[in-house]
């Protein structure tokens, strides 16, 4: 019998049929509220918000509301994985089921004059890996890679999954932008992040980083995460947090990864912009001209990949052999290789120079004064490359590939009177005034010596992955 009514005496209640499914509406400033006020998201929510990004039912004002609110509060082990995963399933993945060898990657957090995977793939590959590269353009004052390679006339760097795959399979790496179907949450989600201050978040890079690797279908990433002044994390403890979170995601994805912890007290490379780095790997590659540090980390990153590749008895074989793939030119026939197959230039490593655009004014900076130089403001390095047109400060801004700075001088370089710490590559006389004035303040010539950083720091592997 209905139950009894206690405000109506002798009247039962009759209940009301439910309708069989009832819609409840999810609101995104509620998950936003939450996340802003410290509490832990599910998998849902976090997953509710990454397919609204994806369809564009999330707006840009939510979407950089978001990466404030995890800027600030962080992120959990476990809703670090569910992001990551459902960026991975806002598009496409690829598998490999047909290499002859394994499908290896690196991805490096940023920095200034780090043009690493220019030179390492075609290293990598030279020795018979094979490196689907889904590379990414400039975030903050730190250059990308895909900006770069966008500087080599017709070269494709947004090719269909099609012809990504061939070049793969015919050359051994190919190294592009995101295409539309794999990750695209996370490609507009980077573009927020780069103008709303958000770049350094732990979680969002992590989540970035991953879901593009995991949609690639690798079997084993290098992790080349940055630390010093020119990075995201400017600090040792900073960059082992985020080695040390690469890791346990990736874990938990089964993806084998190993991080290493590399110096940006400094511009890695001599050169900072987009065609002048591209002009500093070419140069690298054929041993006209090779940074010493940069070298250094081409070799302990390529080392690493092959290891995990299997394609490496330990980590000295591995080094040895990517050394001697550069040096034996093979790994500069493959980068001239992969730029003909997406469309670039057949002659390109022969004649770069010819290719590549260049800048109208180029002049010499001079040093402050006579001495050793002591320190660099890396960031402020990174910042006069934006400030010059080579790096974005809207998600929609063009940049100028043919700007930036060569012959940039090293820590521990001993300037006389009239020394030069760098060169100027602009489009104005009044831009490469500023861009000078902007360079030598970087610099710090003369005073207390310090050390500087060793250009690989610290190894972080993470553990084998479960079944």
């Amino acid at each position: 019998m209905p139950p009894c009514c206690p405000l109506f005496p002798g009247t039962r209640l009759r209940p009301r049929p439910l309708p069989a499914a009832i819609e409840v509406r999810v609101i995104p400033q509620e998950i936003i509220r939450r996340k802003r006020d410290g509490e832990t998201l599910s998998a849902e929510e976090i997953g509710f918000l990454i397919r609204g990004l994806t369809s564009g039912a999330i707006t840009e004002g939510q979407a950089a509301a978001f990466a404030m609110a995890v800027f600030f509060q962080g992120m959990t082990l476990d809703e670090r994985v569910a992001l990551t995963r459902a960026m991975v399933d806002s598009g496409a993945t690829m598998v490999w089921p047909d290499l002859p060898g394994p499908a290896l990657d690196k991805h490096s957090t940023g920095g200034v004059g780090d043009n690493v995977s220019l030179m390492l793939a075609p290293a990598v590959a030279a020795c018979g890996g094979f490196v689907p590269m889904i590379s990414g353009r400039g975030l903050g004052h730190t250059g990308g890679t895909l900006d770069k390679l966008d500087a080599i006339p017709a070269y494709h760097s947004q090719p269909d999954s099609e012809l990504f795959r061939r070049v793969v399979s015919d050359v051994g790496c190919a190294i592009i932008g995101q295409t539309a179907d794999l990750a695209p949450a996370d490609k507009r989600l980077y573009a927020i992040r780069d103008v709303t201050a958000t770049v350094e978040s732990i979680p969002l890079i992590t989540a970035s980083i991953l879901s593009k690797k995991l949609a690639a279908g690798l079997e084993g990433l290098v992790m080349d995460v940055k630390a010093g002044g020119g990075a995201f994390m400017p600090t040792l403890d900073d960059a082992a947090e985020l080695a040390e979170s690469l890791a346990e995601v990736a874990a938990g994805a089964d993806l084998p990864t190993t991080a290493l912890i590399t110096a940006m007290d400094q511009p890695l490379a001599s050169a900072a912009g987009n065609a002048v780095e591209v002009a500093n790997a070419v140069r690298y590659l054929t041993g006209a001209r090779r940074d010493e540090r940069l070298h250094e980390v081409v070799v302990a990153l390529g080392g690493e990949m092959l290891l995990l590749g299997g394609l490496a008895e330990s980590i000295e074989d591995g080094w040895a052999r990517i050394d001697a793939a550069i040096h034996s030119g093979q790994a500069a026939e493959t980068f001239g290789r992969m730029v003909e197959a997406l469309g670039g230039p057949a002659d390109f490593v022969e004649r770069f120079e010819a290719h590549l655009p260049s800048a109208p004014v180029v002049r010499p900076v001079q040093a402050p004064k006579a001495g050793a130089v002591t320190a660099i403001d890396t960031r402020a390095v990174g910042v006069a490359v934006v400030a010059l047109g080579g790096g974005r400060t809207r998600p929609q801004d063009a940049i100028d590939h043919a700007v930036g700075f060569t012959d940039l001088a090293e820590i521990g370089t001993e300037l006389p009177s009239d020394g030069v710490i760098g060169f100027v590559h602009a489009r104005t006389e009044d831009q490469a005034e500023a861009a000078a004035r902007a360079l030598a303040g970087a610099y710090t010539v003369g005073g207390s010596e310090t050390e500087p950083l060793s250009a690989v720091v610290a190894r972080f592997a993470a553990e084998n992955p479960g079944p």
